[in-house]
C-alpha cells in the first residue's frame, strides 16, 4: 500500500465516533530520495495538522518539532510523519485531546501500513502513546522513561522513543535534556548527510 492509498482509506475510515469523521491527515509527501527515519506522533492538533494537511507542523509542537529536528541535523524534507492516531480527537469543548486506547488499537493497522510504505531505517516514537501504538504492532515491552536513549531492534528496523514535542512534555524532561537526546539521535543517525546509512549506524549505537 502506498502513502496515497493509505491517505485515501484512513480517510473514508468511520471506525471512531469519538474522533472528527474524515479528518485523517497522512503525510503524503516525504523525501523525494525515500525516508529512513519515520517519526510517529500522537494524533492531529486542530491549530495544527487538522489545519495544514501535514503532522507535527503550524502549531507550536510543530515548531518546537521543527527546532529539534534541526537540534539532531535533520531537515523536514528527508524525514517521514505520521501519528498513532490519523483522525483529529476533540473533547466536547472542540479542544485537543489525548487520543482513547480503542482509538489507538483501531488505528494501528494504518500505522502498521505506514511503516511497510515507509520502510525506515528507524522509527522514532514520539511521546507514550505512539511508543504504545507501536506494541500493538510488534510487542516491545518499553515504556517511554525507560527507552529515551536507547536503540533496540524492533521488527526488521531500529526503534527509539522521545518525548513528544508538545510544550507539556517539559514537564515529565526538561527542554534542555531533550535538546541532548535529539543531538544524540542526530550523531547515531550519522547527520543528514548519511541517512542512507541510518540503520547501520542505528545498530552501532544500539545502548
Amino acid at each position: 500500500m502506498t502513502l496515497d492509498d493509505l491517505a485515501g482509506k484512513a480517510a473514508a475510515c468511520r471506525r471512531c465516533p469519538g474522533v472528527v469523521p474524515g479528518s485523517a491527515v497522512v503525510d503524503a509527501r516525504p523525501g523525494a530520495s525515500g525516508p529512513h527515519v519515520l517519526f510517529v506522533g500522537e494524533a492531529p492538533g486542530r491549530l495544527g495538522a487538522a489545519r495544514t494537511g501535514l503532522p507535527l507542523h503550524g502549531d507550536v509542537a510543530g515548531r518546537r518539532f521543527a527546532r529539534l529536528l534541526g537540534e539532531a541535523r535533520l531537515e523536514r524534507a528527508q524525514v517521514a510523519v505520521t501519528n498513532a492516531v490519523l483522525c483529529l480527537p476533540l473533547d466536547q469543548q472542540g479542544n485537543n485531546r489525548r487520543p482513547k486506547g480503542q482509538e489507538v488499537l483501531a488505528c494501528s493497522g494504518f500505522l502498521a501500513a505506514a511503516i511497510g510504505a515507509v520502510r525506515p531505517g528507524m522509527v522514532v516514537a514520539l511521546g507514550g502513546v505512539a511508543l504504545a501504538a507501536l506494541g500493538h504492532i510488534e510487542p516491545h515491552g518499553l515504556t517511554l522513561r525507560t527507552a529515551v536513549g536507547r536503540f533496540v531492534p524492533w521488527s526488521g528496523t531500529v526503534l527509539t522513543a522521545l518525548y513528544h514535542p508538545a510544550a507539556r512534555s517539559a514537564a515529565h524532561r526538561p527542554w534542555e535534556q531533550q535538546v541532548q537526546d535529539w543531538r544524540r539521535m542526530g550523531h547515531i543517525l550519522g547527520g543528514a548527510g548519511n541517512l542512507g546509512d541510518c540503520r547501520e549506524n542505528a545498530w552501532k549505537g544500539l545502548t
